[in-house]
């Protein structure tokens, strides 16, 4: 019998780590596979420039159900989310509920599913910051709480697993999609417009991304972050994509270091392409520092705390906090120092989409589809 996934998206990270899984299910399928997929976008992400782009660039097909949900505070997407994706499943049930990554979209199907007897796979199962003042913080535990089966990028994140008390029959280490999509698009990076119009050259600007709260929901924090960056490129430009919550607050920042480039958010392609070629990036994004670890580009990342140690440990991140005055310091080691050199992780290796494919076809227990030591039905009372 023929295994309905649903696969579950609703952010741009989401986008970069299901492409590769669809790829796999595609191919398991026209070799004879008995495995189809129902792509349902949760509209958590509904600016194009967010979403849009990302479809088109990653030969994402067009969603099967798309829930329009849009913005709104965590409690109200939440529940727009459920509502939407319970009326999906109370019309067809799906075998499974695959959930990819930390955003509310992934908390909110995962509980929806099992609250209606529709197990759960996680790619990322097991990430953790520590940090619960972090929305995502909160997404993993309770996503994984009530997950089946895990898909995790590091043995770090089996380790957290198997700590919390899930068996190990039921944690697969397979990799990390985004580096799958990173690996098999890399290729195909195109300059964004700003390449030309800021006369960039390789390993000459820096890029900075910024969007989590920490950073940019107060004014004058953001202010002093920016100069701080801006004072200590030596001439160098930074370019600087602004997510939409950056720019409400950018708005109320009078003025800006003359040497950073405010430009709209970029597509995957061109993101990217500014990554690789970049002297160095600030970031607060966990996966950006995923990606230039594969990439061999340093990294700064501007929080306290991550739930991908692997890329400071192996890779070419650092981890500096959110002091706008450390920014100075670390980036005169870059300058006058250089950068340590990083490595790539295991199996980070563009392969995690086919392993997480084939575990899902050789699951030990297709009838219920539950993770070992969870029954498939209520015990009844005795």
């Amino acid at each position: 019998m023929t295994m309905l996934i649903d696969i579950i998206v609703g952010a741009r990270p989401n986008f970069v780590k299901i492409a590769p899984i669809i790829a796999a299910m595609r191919a398991r399928a026209d070799a004879g596979a008995d495995i189809a997929w129902r792509l349902i976008h949760t509209g958590q992400h509904y600016d194009p420039r967010l979403s849009g782009s990302f479809f088109e660039q990653l030969s994402i097909p067009e969603p099967d159900h798309n829930l329009e949900v849009g913005s709104g505070t965590q409690a109200e997407q939440t529940g727009a989310i459920m509502i939407g994706y319970e009326r999906i499943l109370l019309k067809r049930k799906s075998d499974l509920c695959l959930v990819v990554g930390d955003v509310t979209s992934t908390m909110a199907c995962a509980i929806t599913a099992q609250k209606l007897h529709v197990p759960v796979a996680h790619v990322e199962g097991g990430i953790r910051s520590g940090d619960w003042t972090m929305p995502e913080e909160i997404n993993r535990l309770a996503t994984d709480a009530v997950t089946d089966w895990f898909f995790t990028t590091s043995e770090t994140a089996s380790e957290a697993l198997r700590q919390s008390g899930a068996p190990a029959a039921a944690i697969y280490f397979v990799g990390n999609t985004m580096i799958d999509t990173l690996l098999a698009n890399r290729s195909r990076f195109a300059p964004p417009d700003c390449w030309e119009t800021l006369g960039l050259s390789d390993d000459g600007f820096i890029v900075v991304t910024m969007h989590r709260p920490a950073n940019v929901d107060q004014v004058e924090s953001l202010a002093r972050t920016l100069r701080e960056i801006g004072e200590s490129a030596r001439g160098l430009p930074v370019v600087f994509p602004v997510h939409p919550r950056t720019a409400k607050t950018l708005a109320g920042v009078a003025r800006l270091p003359t040497n950073i480039h405010v430009v709209e958010p970029l597509p995957y392609l061109e993101f990217n392409y500014l990554v690789e070629r970049a002297r160095i990036v600030i970031t607060d994004s966990g996966g950006i520092t995923e990606e230039a670890t594969v990439m061999g580009v340093p990294c700064m990342t501007l929080r306290d705390t991550t739930e991908r140690p692997e890329t400071v440990t192996i890779g070419t991140n650092e981890l500096v906090g959110t002091d706008p005055g450390v920014i100075a310091p670390w980036l005169s080691r870059l300058f006058d120092s250089g950068w340590k050199r990083g490595s790539v992780p295991p199996l980070w290796d563009g392969r995690a989409g086919e392993r997480i494919v084939d575990a899902l076809l050789a699951l030990p227990d297709r009838a219920t589809m539950r993770r070992p030591g969870r029954s498939a039905r209520p015990t009844p009372a005795h």
